[in-house]
């Protein structure tokens, strides 16, 4: 190490003396300690890598120093996991966590969560309880079913039902089924994790009832269909009716289960939506079991639910397995929240967040669409900001390849590309997640709700802010 490099190692005040500086002490009064001492020893250990791999010739200044562990703060203080405005229009944004919560479910969480409740408690008896007795009535009185489950989600719900009911057995599945969604879930490893043995019949675009019967022998357990909730399979093809299904299955004396991933609980043309298999036509079709996420089109927390005959129920109750795949309060809380509003479904329409947003008219979405675009132009009269209308997805893995009708406000930038403000509003203190269409920045109201337009507003102007130039001579 040469002289030089030695003493500008020697410019870096200790840390002991910096926390005696009036602006770490300011710091102090509002931060854990522990975490201002850490983003001191960071700010410093970072100039003096430079300094070492010669990167840094001049010796070190306090202000210098402070000012590199003020942003170590902000990044060591700032959640990781944080709220963010989805103004991409894809309700079920997966990234974005799915489903947003409704207000009687938030409610819920938050009075639940701020204290204890009666989660494994009969408060009639006074002794333990079971903790999904708190929504198993309601989605039995709901869809039909004689008795409920609900695990951590819809992967975990499938694993149980085929490692419970058909482990070293086999399972029939048509080819056009075998499923691959999002974060590498396959439906072919699910079941080999199971231990249960995946026998394929049909082909990937057509599969008659023939092919399953044909395939029945003395080690099958289960006839299974999966819906294809993100992806369609279109053109030449052949599938076998659930009821169809059932039938064999249980002409056989074998089980016939419905994975309806996405899962809706009732039917949602009703609201302008297409047709999606829901839980309770599933029962009445004749299914043992039925198994969907509660994150999607249910639009609750997530969960992966469990519907069907009471003594399947209370065999998957008793695995194992069930007790690394049970959920929480919180979860219980704000499913409990959300299924109170589908014992009316206007009502779930109307309360429910997720569907609420799927099902909103264009009318209504453009006179959202100007009252934005009304408060951007105020805030930033410089730039231009026009409605115009555009297409959006439900997201999630559900309804695949139905473009939904929306309304957009959309921005050109005046002195910044649309690819650089994009990145810009994703650094706002509240992120904005928007997208680009026609070299423009969209922001969809179908996923924007008027409470957050103050949020937005405050976003865009601050990343526009960021973007600006620094002018000439500028520090």
């Amino acid at each position: 190490m040469t002289p030089q490099t030695q003493e500008l190692l020697r410019s870096i005040p200790s840390v002991s003396a910096l926390l005696q500086h009036e602006e770490v002490a300011d710091w102090l009064h509002g931060l854990p300690r522990a975490t201002v001492v850490a983003a001191v020893q960071a700010a410093a250990d970072g100039l003096r890598a430079a300094i070492v791999a010669g990167q840094r010739r001049l010796p070190v200044e306090v202000h210098e120093l402070l000012a590199r562990a003020e942003q170590e703060l902000l990044v060591r203080s700032t959640p990781s996991l944080r709220r963010v405005i989805n103004a991409t229009g894809i309700v079920l944004h997966t990234g974005l966590g799915r489903a947003p919560l409704g207000e009687a479910a938030v409610e819920a969480l938050v009075e639940g969560a701020t204290g204890y409740c009666n989660l494994e408690f009969d408060l009639d008896t006074g002794r333990r309880g079971r903790r999904h007795t708190h929504v198993t009535n309601l989605l039995t009185n709901i869809t039909g079913a004689e008795s409920a489950l609900v695990v951590n989600n819809n992967a975990a719900a499938t694993l149980l039902i085929l490692r419970t009911l058909a482990e070293g057995r086999e399972v029939i599945v048509s080819r056009g089924q075998l499923i691959e969604i999002g974060g590498s879930y396959r439906l072919p490893d699910i079941m080999a994790a199971s231990g249960a043995a995946l026998r394929e019949v049909g082909t990937t675009n057509r599969t008659r009832l023939s092919d399953y019967e044909g395939a029945i022998t003395d080690r099958t357990a289960v006839l299974m269909r999966v819906h294809t909730s993100n992806y369609r399979i279109v053109g030449f093809t052949e599938s076998v009716a659930l009821a169809a299904l059932a039938d064999l299955a249980h002409r056989y004396h074998l089980l016939a289960i419905d994975d309806l991933g996405s899962g809706a609980l009732f039917d949602l043309q009703a609201f302008g939506l297409p047709n999606e298999p829901n839980a309770r036509d599933s029962l009445a079709a004749g299914a043992d079991l039925v198994c969907f996420s509660g994150d999607k089109l249910l639009g609750g927390p997530q969960c992966g639910v469990i519907l069907g005959r009471s003594e399947l129920i209370e065999r998957l109750e008793a695995s194992p397995l069930m007790r690394t795949y049970r959920v929480g309060k919180l979860t219980l809380l704000a499913l409990e929240a959300t299924l109170r509003q589908y014992q009316d479904p206007q009502e779930a329409a109307e309360r429910v967040t997720a569907l609420t947003m799927l099902s909103l008219s264009t009318d209504r979405l453009a006179v959202r669409a100007a009252a934005l675009s009304s408060q951007l132009e105020k805030a930033l009269p410089g730039e231009h900001f026009y409605v115009g209308s555009d297409v959006g997805f439900v997201g999630g893995g559900s309804m695949p390849g139905y473009e939904r009708e929306t309304v957009v406000v959309k921005w050109r930038p005046t002195e910044a590309t649309p690819d650089d403000m994009i990145a810009s509003l994703r650094r706002a203190d509240v992120p904005v997640i928007a997208r680009i269409r026609d070299d423009a920045l969209c922001f969809d109201l179908r996923t924007i709700p008027e409470s957050d337009f103050e949020g937005l507003v405050a976003s865009v102007s601050a990343a526009l802010w960021e973007d600006e130039p620094e002018e000439d001579g500028a520090a």
